[in-house]
């Protein structure tokens, strides 16, 4: 037989309890009531993933080297990198920015890309600001890479900026695309 003393101890040890689980329920509740007071109208999958534009989409269009129209009409521009401009308005075409334009079709038209984000969502112009991969490739590292792009960093964008810089290293050792072709000013 336990004593008054323990008796009491264990008393309020279940009292404790049951007050902490009460609390938790109450937080339980509460979130899910906060929860379902922020959502306005329900999202169905399609209108979520519109939003935020990372994951898989299918791209339609390449526009240049570096940026590109993914399914509902939304320009991609990739992060971390440049191409050459391709003319617009009469204006030529800048050095490489065929080839660049090229191989950037080779390598995602008509293809399901990976869309991941950094930092911003999108540029000034606004076009959503990705890093592109196909099949784990990414895309924007492989343009630098194989000289067709150059770095352009935009901090707070520079999830993979050592990754392409290093391949702007390894393209220029190499004498890859336009470090050779093109007049470096």
């Amino acid at each position: 037989s336990m004593s008054a003393v323990e008796s009491k101890k264990s008393k309020i040890i279940i009292i404790i309890g049951v007050f902490l689980l009460g609390i938790a329920i109450g937080f339980g509740i509460g979130f899910e009531f906060g929860r379902e007071n922020r959502v306005t109208k329900p999202l169905d999958n399609s209108q979520a993933k519109k939003d935020v534009y990372v994951g898989e989409y299918k791209v339609l269009r390449v526009i240049d080297g570096d940026t590109i129209e993914i399914e509902g009409g939304e320009r991609v521009r990739y992060i971390g990198i440049d191409t050459p401009e391709v003319g617009a308005n009469g204006k030529a075409d800048e050095c490489y920015a065929q080839k660049a334009k090229e191989k950037n079709q080779e390598l995602v038209l008509g293809k399901n890309v990976e869309l991941r984000k950094d930092v911003s969502d999108r540029d000034q112009y606004g076009r959503l600001l990705r890093y592109v991969f196909v099949d784990g490739l990414s895309i924007n590292i492989e343009l630098v890479r194989l000289g067709l792009a150059k770095v352009a960093s935009f901090p707070p964008d520079v999830r993979y900026q050592d990754e392409i810089t290093s391949a702007q290293s390894e393209a220029r050792e190499k004498k890859s695309g336009l470090w050779v072709a093109c007049p470096q000013e």
